[in-house]
């Protein structure tokens, strides 16, 4: 360690309090870079904005749910470098050590950093040794070249002011203060050209008070664009030869890696020693919380944990050892690190344990236990309205509604659909497919959810008819049912309430009407339940070793059936045993008390045998914070990359999204996903179980959503859901500038490159968008069939408008592409909408 390090290690041990005295503790983001090693604050302007020969701290959040980050450029010094790494170890102190530490690395960052810069990150030339300024507002004298990279996050790198940093697959700003020229390479995609188009917007109202003009280039078709086209020329000169092709994306993040060591970490003698602990997967009960350990996944990421009752020097220490363990393992140096406290645990480092339980966590309405194969659930009662008011709570019950919707049953038959008979609803063979359909009403709207059932023991043709028949089902439906694969003996909660308490899985055999059942003698049926809502039955293996003291039996042969009530079973258990019984047989009922059983009963089951007999044997499963990622694979490769902290503004209408909620996986497919990218995020998601470092059960139900059709389970983990978001479309207005709105899902918009701005041809002149002045048209312009261009009433002022537009009905004066562009919906659909729905899309077009 140099010397220098350490003596400025101790120096700011000495002046720690008014190093961070003016640290904020209110919610929010704030930054400091590191100058002449002091914090200096950065402004908000500058905010996203980082110096490559520098390194920053990023403070997020407050109390215990506060992130620091230290920031590193790839020509920062190792000085800097080492006092931010103290900086941050002491401004976690100062905030009582329970904020959680990140290491970002240029280019490296990790999805919660960049979550803070909504509009991207912005690589800077130069740094402290060459006597940077930070950002000011107003300040026209600059030229730069910014290279764009990135779909979901975006970064821009200061680049080359020439030709040559050009390539057919990224964008390119041209930045000249006054003026910002947007150039799309030719292979870039609809949200990347977004996504740049919100940089640039960001760049001229933060750096250029709102005053710099924005232009759009299609790298494609250039000649659309010749105002603009001499602008850049005359910035870049004459282009010569062929551009480059597209540079690749850097690689994706690393979504998990099921190889997980978690290391106890400590000095001896001076000398850091790690000793390995456990691997995947690991339980709580590991870390104890008087050392500090090391969580490895492989490389990908390393997290350090430090226990409450570790010592001060420990808890200090425990950054730089992480740094240390990266360096002995010859990890890359960018590899991320994230230092957390006990009791201050990540999402994602909770993932990493096969169950986790936070200090003084409170139970919700329901409880979840697992106890052996099968889910054990307690429910309270609750109101189907609650549920729709209150969609966290649908989505934390796992409950669209009460289950009183209307139920409608397929079976696979010869790989085609065959109605089942609504008398057997509820009964499902082991060697059978079936189709569910579910309907209800939310908001005097209907809604469905097609459960697909696998039987354990059905052929691979017939769960690939099952599959294809669903699309057919969902295809009648226009694209509405919610789809939801169901593996036998993995059924949600939502599927065991919509039949009643009467849900009876048979291990083998099939329900077609005229097949030949053998005779099997005696047979088992574990009933687990409490209620309607909660209860099935389960026929397992007709031994004495089946048998378990939590629970009720049936025992069915050919004379009688036995209710067999275990210890540890309860009143209510006991009256939803004696209602499946009589589902499942018409013969007589005989109760047996555990230990009291008649001889009769031992025969049946081939004599006594050891059984499960500890009471109360469940485990409470405690509930997991959900993940979002977002798969795709529009730069060629399919890829899953995780979105942190995440809304609704994330799920991104070109891709698929997987949502992991523990007990369901959700797959949201936006309206302009491909087939491909549908296809590989299915198969994902089972590599995504299987691989899954916890050890998560890959029979895990899958339910696929579609955008436009999210029921409450799933909007209930995100906050604040807007239900009408896909109600408005994308829209490029005036002026070569672009608004994000979102689109229909009946009519998606793609991007269309227009220049609407005319250019003087002087780089240095700012852009002047030309005057309708000279326009005339007649009232029945609209009517008539002559539209005029949408530049010439959008946005504008009464007084603006070419002579002869009524200002109160611009839209009539649309074409019909244009309307829907704007407005996102037909003009018929548009006249069917109340009038302050009306009102409301044209104030958001501005056409009001």
């Amino acid at each position: 360690i140099p010397l220098t390090y350490l003596i400025f290690s101790r120096m700011m041990s000495d002046d720690n309090q008014d190093t961070f005295r003016n640290v904020s503790q209110k919610p929010g983001l704030q930054i400091w870079t590191i100058n002449n090693m002091q914090m200096v604050p950065v402004p908000a302007q500058g905010f996203g904005n980082f110096f490559e020969g520098d390194c920053y701290i990023v403070l997020y959040g407050s109390g215990q749910s506060a992130d620091v980050h230290y920031w590193i450029g790839n020509s920062s010094s190792q000085d800097e470098q080492g006092a931010a790494a103290i900086y941050v170890t002491q401004l976690d102190e100062h905030l009582g050590g329970s904020p959680v530490q990140h290491r970002e690395v240029q280019g490296n960052e990790s999805p919660r950093f960049r979550s803070y810069f909504k509009n991207g990150l912005i690589y800077k030339k130069g740094g402290v040794a060459s006597g940077f300024q930070h950002v000011d507002t107003n300040v026209y004298n600059v030229l730069r070249l910014l290279h764009v990279k990135g779909r979901k996050h975006v970064t821009a790198a200061e680049v080359e002011v020439t030709w040559t940093s050009f390539n057919n697959g990224d964008i390119f700003l041209l930045d000249m203060g006054k003026a910002i020229v947007q150039w799309n390479g030719p292979q870039s995609n609809r949200r990347e050209k977004l996504k740049a188009v919100l940089l640039a917007q960001d760049i001229r109202d933060r750096e250029r008070g709102g005053r710099a003009q924005i232009g759009l280039v299609e790298g494609g078709d250039e000649q659309d664009s010749p105002e603009l086209m001499k602008v850049m020329m005359a910035v870049l000169g004459q282009r010569t030869g062929q551009l480059k092709e597209a540079t690749p994306d850097d690689k994706p993040d690393q979504v998990q890696n099921n190889n997980v060591r978690l290391y106890h970490v400590f000095e001896n003698n001076g000398n850091l020693v790690v000793q390995e602990v456990a691997t995947q997967p690991l339980t709580q009960d590991l870390l104890h919380s008087s050392d500090c350990y090391i969580a490895d996944q492989r490389g990908s990421c390393v997290m350090v944990w430090k226990g409450k009752q570790a010592s001060k020097e420990e808890r200090k220490e425990a950054l730089n050892r992480a740094v240390g363990y990266i360096k002995a393992k010859n990890y890359p140096s960018n590899t991320s690190v994230k230092v957390m406290t006990d009791g201050g645990e990540s999402a994602m480092f909770k993932h990493l344990f096969k169950s986790w339980r936070d200090r003084g966590q409170t139970q919700g309405l329901g409880t979840t236990y697992s106890m052996g194969k099968i889910a054990k659930v307690d429910q309270v009662k609750f109101d189907v309205m609650e549920l729709h008011a209150r969609p966290e709570l649908a989505a934390q019950q796992r409950m669209v509604d009460d289950a009183s919707g209307d139920v409608k049953v397929w079976r696979i038959e010869n790989l085609e659909v065959a109605e089942v008979n609504p008398n057997t609803y509820g009964q499902f063979y082991g060697g059978d497919c079936y189709l569910v359909l579910y309907t209800y009403e939310m908001s005097n709207q209907r809604h469905y959810i097609l459960y697909m059932w696998q039987g354990r023991h059905a052929t691979k043709d017939e769960i690939t008819a099952c599959a294809y028949q669903a699309v057919n089902i969902d295809n009648k439906y226009n694209g509405a049912p919610v789809q939801v694969r169901v593996v036998m003996g993995k059924e949600p909660r939502h599927f065991l309430a919509i039949f009643k308490g009467k849900l009876v899985i048979f291990e083998g055999g099939t329900g077609r009407p005229g097949a030949v059942i053998p005779e099997q003698g005696a047979r088992l049926f574990q009933v687990r339940g409490t209620n309607e809502l909660n209860t099935k039955s389960t026929e397992v293996l007709s031994r004495a070793s089946s048998l378990n003291t939590n629970d009720v039996f049936l025992l069915k042969t050919n004379q009688i059936c036995y209710l067999w009530y275990g210890k540890g079973c309860n009143g209510d258990e006991r009256v939803m045993g004696r209602a499946m019984s009589d589902v499942l047989s018409k013969q007589d009922k005989q109760v047996v008390m555990e230990g009291q059983e008649p001889a009769e009963f031992w025969v049946a089951l081939g004599g006594k045998a050891p059984y499960a007999c500890d009471k109360r044997l469940q485990v409470e499963e405690p509930p997991h914070s959900p993940r979002l990622f977002e798969c795709s694979n529009q730069i060629g490769k399919f890829r899953m990359t995780e979105v942190d902290d995440f809304a609704q503004s994330d799920l991104d209408e070109d891709d698929v999204m997987l949502l992991d909620t523990w007990e369901e996986i959700f797959l949201w497919i936006g309206n302009s996903a491909n087939q491909y990218e549908t296809k590989e995020a299915w198969n994902s998601a089972q590599e995504y179980l299987r691989t899954h470092p916890a050890g998560r059960d890959p029979d895990t139900p899958i339910i696929i959503v579609k955008q436009g059709y999210e029921p409450p389970t799933f909007t209930g983990w995100f906050n604040a859901w807007d239900t009408h978001k896909w109600s408005v479309s994308l829209l490029w207005s005036h002026g070569g500038d672009l608004s994000p709105r979102p689109s229909t899902p009946s009519s998606p918009c793609t991007l269309r490159a227009q220049t609407s701005v005319s250019m003087n041809m002087s780089p240095s002149s700012s852009f002047s968008p030309s005057s309708p002045g000279g326009d005339t048209v007649s009232p029945s312009a609209g009517s008539s069939g002559m539209y005029l261009n949408p530049e010439l009433i959008v946005n504008k002022s009464p007084s603006e408008l070419p002579q002869g537009v009524d200002p109160s009905q611009r839209e009539d004066y649309l074409s019909d592409v244009a309307f829907e562009n704007l407005l996102g919906t037909t003009r018929l659909d548009f006249k069917r909408l109340p009038s302050w729905r009306q009102s409301d899309l044209k104030k958001k077009a501005g056409l009001f």
